[in-house]
This record gives structure tokens, C-alpha cells and sequence, in this order.
């Protein structure tokens, strides 16, 4: 059986995880994004924002949270994966506040290899700051362009999904997938 490892990329704010919740809702393996359960456990810890007290710190345990995740939707019975954010996604927000990082960052993302990648532009109309997402608009359009920098550089070459309803924007992602699904 074929697998395939479908990723949800885009800035903070701009509808993933609504897709991969209605997505989840139509029976499709997902795997939700990661950062959010790093950063609240840090804030219980009395860390408000880990990512922005040790970067490097914080990007460690995401490197090896979406290893994880790659490594379990390579084991799912499932022959179709969506994750929300994918390992390029570390080096992005790096370069997006210029840290550097360890080689084995950039090793992890030629290793996990993803069959097709969906970008969400940044949307204004549906942006809000939240608990995890402390990022203005304007640093909202910044990290998606690092974002899409880090797949492209990657070799990969997202396909953008319309600013549309969640349920137009999961129908557009199928119809996009159709000769693998």
C-alpha cells in the first residue's frame, strides 16, 4: 500500500487546523499541529511563550515531536495522512527570527518526505491572536513566507488552497488529491 503523507502548510492563523478538523469529520486520518500542546505545557511551567524565552530550546522538542508524528502516519493502517505543519516548518519560524540551528534539523527535513503539500495564505478576516498565537498579522505574512521558502527549498511546490469556507477549502484539498485517494 501506497502512503500518503499530506501536510497543511501556511503562517499562523489562516484555517488549518479548522480544515483538518472538518477533514476528521469526513473519516481522514489526521495528525493536528503540535506546537500548541509544547507551548501550553511550558505555560505551565510559567513559561508564557517558550519559543520566545529558548528558541532553540523549543524547536528541539518540535523537531522531535513531528519526527514522531511522521514516523506514526508511516505506521497508520490509513494509506492517506494529513498533518498540520510538517518538519520544514521548524526551520521557517528559525529563519524567521534568524537562530541558527543544529545540521540535524536540516537532515530531518530531507528525511521526512511528504507526498503533497497544501499552503494557506494569510487572511486577515479570520486572524486572531490567541493563548499559543502571539504573532501581529504583519509577522503572521512574514512566517508564511519563511514557511513557504523552507518547502520550496526543500524541493517541494505547495499548491494554494482559495480563501474560501472551511467546507470549499477541504473539497478543493480532495479534488486536488483525487488520483491519490
Amino acid at each position: 500500500m501506497q502512503k500518503n503523507i499530506i501536510v497543511l502548510i501556511g503562517g499562523p492563523g489562516t484555517g488549518k487546523s479548522s480544515i483538518l478538523n472538518q477533514l476528521i469529520d469526513k473519516g481522514f486520518c489526521c495528525y493536528p499541529e503540535i506546537s500548541r500542546e509544547i507551548t501550553l505545557e511550558a505555560k505551565k511551567n510559567g513559561i508564557d511563550q517558550l519559543f520566545l524565552a529558548d528558541p532553540l530550546l523549543f524547536s528541539r522538542l518540535l523537531l522531535e515531536g513531528r519526527q514522531k508524528q511522521y514516523e506514526g502516519a508511516l505506521q497508520e493502517p490509513h494509506s492517506n495522512v494529513f498533518i498540520d505543519r510538517g518538519v520544514p516548518d521548524i526551520l521557517a519560524y528559525m529563519h524567521f527570527i534568524n537562530q541558527d540551528y543544529p545540521e540535524n534539523f536540516t537532515t530531518a527535513c530531507e528525511e521526512c518526505k511528504y507526498t503533497k503539500i497544501f499552503m494557506l495564505s494569510p487572511w486577515e478576516e479570520i486572524y486572531k491572536i490567541d493563548d499559543a498565537r502571539y504573532e501581529t498579522y504583519t509577522e503572521a505574512e512574514k512566517v508564511h513566507q519563511c514557511i513557504v521558502d523552507a518547502y520550496r527549498s526543500f524541493g517541494y511546490d505547495p499548491i494554494e488552497v482559495p480563501q474560501d469556507s472551511v467546507e470549499n477549502r477541504v473539497d478543493f484539498i480532495l479534488n486536488a488529491l483525487e488520483d491519490i485517494l
